[in-house]
């Protein structure tokens, strides 16, 4: 929960926004030039996973299915990841060799996009040493620009609208796109959701502690 303390604590490590405070909205801004940081936000997400013949013969409303996952470790920092964004990359990739799923088959992308100095830039450089030239091609967006950051409920919220996504054939989008960083290049899917007919999409997570996860769903047909 956001509590004064918390506040203060990332206040001290210079990740909340200040510009913006009498136009909270337009604090979470990922991918942005003059992005400060996050706004720190409270939330929760539950996801049943279940045995695929099981949910079947219940006759449970199957929202998506998990194709396959990857987690690495940067060892690097308490709460920085590092830099040059390798071992974010490998959970990518990891996550793709385990689901058998060509790079080219991702459709749509749900970033971890914190609205940080370096987390957006260097999860942008991730994803394009994972997917190549093909990373350009990917919609992708942050949903914390929209509802801030959750904090230890991240993870969930982004699998959570991926699998949405899936389901409804509709990409949320990155709010508050106004000033783009040149370094976040991608196509964020800017101010407006989008329809789209996905089939295979990703969930990317990047935690304090320089732990990176990521998985693979895949729309239920």
């Amino acid at each position: 929960c956001v509590t004064p303390a918390m506040m203060q604590g990332f206040e001290r490590m210079k990740v909340n926004p200040l510009n913006f405070n009498d136009s909270p909205t337009r604090g979470s801004r990922p991918f942005n030039r003059d992005r400060e940081g996050f706004v720190l936000a409270e939330g929760s997400w539950m996801i049943i996973l279940e045995e695929l013949e099981h949910a079947k013969a219940r006759g449970a409303e199957i929202i998506a299915e998990v194709l396959g996952y990857g987690t690495t470790c940067d060892a690097f920092h308490r709460v920085a990841m590092m830099p040059d964004g390798k071992q974010s990359s490998r959970a990518l990739n990891l996550a793709l060799r385990d689901a058998q799923v060509n790079k080219e088959d991702v459709g749509y992308i749900n970033f971890h996009g914190t609205s940080t100095l370096i987390n957006d830039k260097v999860e942008t450089l991730a994803v394009k040493q994972t997917f190549n030239s093909h990373a350009m091609n990917i919609p992708a967006s942050s949903t914390k620009s929209m509802v801030g950051h959750p904090q230890g409920a991240s993870g969930a919220l982004g699998v959570t609208v991926t699998a949405m996504s899936l389901k409804n054939g509709f990409m949320t989008p990155t709010i508050n796109m106004e000033n783009p960083d040149p370094d976040c290049d991608m196509d964020y899917i800017s101010n407006v959701g989008r329809e789209s007919k996905i089939k295979v999409a990703v969930s990317n997570c990047i935690s304090f502690g320089s732990k990176n996860s990521a998985i693979v769903l895949q729309k239920y047909e």
